[in-house]
């Protein structure tokens, strides 16, 4: 009788625990549910991954380190995918202990730590070296294709045309960011996060310039070529938008071949081997990338040194590699704000706030030293400016991540966002450069 006694007392007290336990989650699921509607929850959600589409910048690294951490977390939209499930039942009664929520398995520290919990003092180094030596690259390929597209060579570009310099390298970058920004960005971060930011934001984002495509259109606007300027703005988009969807179609195709081709490969998961995932390999990343970055502005400031006082155009070339990887890590830091909003309440979360800052501001910046080069009209000062600008405004502004930006709004919801975005970037950008420029250039009556 003790026995049976002793029986029944715990499974009431157990069946009182999973009923307070059961009801107590009912209680936080319907209360979660209730303060987050779910067609307010995509709208958000949509809101902020389209702003996001092309840079987040030092968050991303952020986010790696707490979803590599084996942290339990839960995920809103995409919860069942993560494992976590969060029902509520109509019946109290049909309710087990076990049913409401299911964890995410905690992964083996002891095998992993030395993989997962890389010091971030590691991780943001080995970023600002990514991003400072690809950065350079772009700054040189860019130049490169002006030269191959000019007049000098094959003549499709002009200062004088709405086929402006700059064109054939936003339309490089924006197919290149169809594959290394999109389609195959995941596959590179597996091996290495940093690489795959260095690629998207340093390299694409500096091979490719909004601020040196708007200093062209204020240019031929002083000219009185305003059918110029219009065409340069709306061929301009047209191009880098159907470069971009190019470069992701094709892209997807290579992307299908190959994963056909090893579909029945023992080796598939060979590229774990090459993955930077460990103090060890971050450093010595690190110390291949010094190496190299301090190759490249030895190699610049040597011949920087020897051009200089000839104001040639390689000497505006040697000097804005020299000061281009701090427009690069300036606008890498900007893109954080990108699908944060306004205010507390986040207000206009499809906006990348802080690609417009960087796209805008650089614009501006690039206007003010044309004006002072025509002010001031002197060889130094204009080997000088124009380096800046070439190097450090270039590398600020961004025409790759912006069109992806664009190509995720218009594929979302609202398509109508991805106009409006490039309407207000254009439309600020130019607005503010003829104050900045034009205005002193025709009231001044510069040569």
């Amino acid at each position: 009788m003790d026995c049976e006694n002793k029986d029944s007392e715990l499974r009431k007290f157990g069946s009182s625990r999973t009923s307070s336990a059961s009801s107590s989650l009912r209680r936080r699921s319907l209360s979660l549910s209730l303060s987050l509607p779910k067609h307010l929850n995509d709208d958000d959600d949509e809101n902020e991954s389209v702003s996001e589409a092309g840079d987040i910048g030092d968050r991303e690294l952020q986010s790696n380190r707490y979803s590599g951490s084996g942290r339990l977390r839960l995920i809103g939209e995409n919860a069942p995918e993560h494992g976590v499930v969060v029902p509520i039942s109509e019946d109290t009664s049909s309710v087990t202990p076990i049913s409401p929520i299911k964890l995410i398995s905690q992964p083996d520290h002891k095998k992993n730590d030395e993989k997962t919990e890389v010091p971030w003092v590691l991780e943001y180094t080995s970023c600002l070296l990514f991003l400072a030596v690809f950065g350079i690259l772009g700054v040189l390929l860019r130049y490169g294709l002006q030269k191959l597209f000019g007049p000098g060579i094959v003549g499709a570009t002009s200062d004088h045309s709405y086929m402006y310099l700059d064109l054939p390298s936003n339309m490089v970058g924006s197919f290149l960011m169809g594959w290394f920004g999109v389609v195959f960005k995941e596959d590179i971060s597996r091996i290495s996060s940093q690489l795959a930011i260095g690629l998207s934001t340093g390299f694409l984002g500096s091979l490719t310039t909004f601020s040196g495509w708007n200093q062209k259109m204020l240019e031929l606007s002083v000219e009185g070529q305003w059918i110029f300027v219009v065409l340069g703005y709306l061929l301009g988009l047209f191009l880098v938008a159907y470069s971009i969807i190019f470069g992701i179609e094709t892209a997807k195709g290579v992307n299908w071949l190959y994963r056909r081709a090893n579909m029945d490969s023992s080796n598939s998961g060979t590229d774990c081997h090459w993955r930077v995932d460990s103090c060890k390999r971050h450093l010595i990343v690190i110390l291949i990338l010094l190496l190299i970055l301090a190759s490249l502005w030895g190699m610049s400031i040597g011949l920087e040194v020897n051009e200089f006082s000839s104001g040639s155009p390689k000497a505006q070339l040697w000097l804005a590699c020299i000061v281009g990887p701090f427009g690069v890590w300036i606008r890498w830091f900007l893109a954080r704000l990108n699908g944060r909003g306004l205010g507390k309440s986040g207000l206009l979360k499809w906006v990348p706030f802080g690609t417009l800052i960087a796209n805008v501001s650089a614009a501006c910046i690039m206007a003010a030293l044309a004006t002072l080069k025509k002010a001031v009209n002197t060889e130094t000062c204009d080997t000088v400016a124009s380096g800046i600008q070439f190097g450090l405004l270039g590398c600020l502004s961004t025409v790759s991540t912006f069109i992806a930006e664009f190509h995720a709004m218009r594929g979302s919801k609202y398509p109508w966002r991805a106009y409006v975005y490039a309407l207000c970037t254009t439309l600020i950008s130019f607005v503010l450069g003829t104050l900045i420029y034009s205005v002193p250039v025709w009231v001044e009556n510069f040569n």
